[in-house]
């Protein structure tokens, strides 16, 4: 199974089957449609109103993420791709992270996915920016 994370508005057809794991739908009309909702990924609509800084939100989402366990979420996950003929999973959320300071849920459960199962989920969106190199 493949999996990889972008967002609503900078995915593709081209990148995978899209696949929601926001709380709520996109306010705003999609050119495709998504193929499915990674309901166990999906961070909990009172997490998402806590307004918590970046390290206490990861904190409390991998609380959610370890309560669900690695064996569901992974069933879940494969029960999707299963659905979309083994297409890549394209785990879809609002956050761009191109802009500074900006983070977002999808990030944190690439992370904890990487821990868990040692595969990386690369991000296809905008990368976060980085710095330019010092020239003294």
């Amino acid at each position: 199974m493949q999996l990889a994370t972008c967002t609503y508005q900078e995915f593709t057809l081209s990148m995978g089957a899209p696949i929601r794991t926001t709380a709520g739908n996109p306010r705003w009309p999609l050119g495709y449609q998504l193929a499915g909702h990674a309901q166990l990924v999906t961070p909990t609509r009172e997490l998402l109103a806590a307004n918590l800084p970046e390290d206490a939100y990861e904190f409390s989402y991998r609380r959610i993420l370890n309560g669900h366990g690695i064996d569901r979420i992974h069933a879940e996950l494969a029960g999707l791709a299963a659905r979309t003929g083994g297409a890549r999973l394209v785990l879809l959320c609002f956050d761009k992270l191109d802009k500074p300071g900006n983070w977002c849920h999808r990030v944190h459960f690439a992370r904890w996915y990487l821990e868990q199962t040692g595969e990386e989920i690369p991000e296809l969106g905008a990368k976060p920016l980085t710095p330019p190199p010092s020239l003294f």
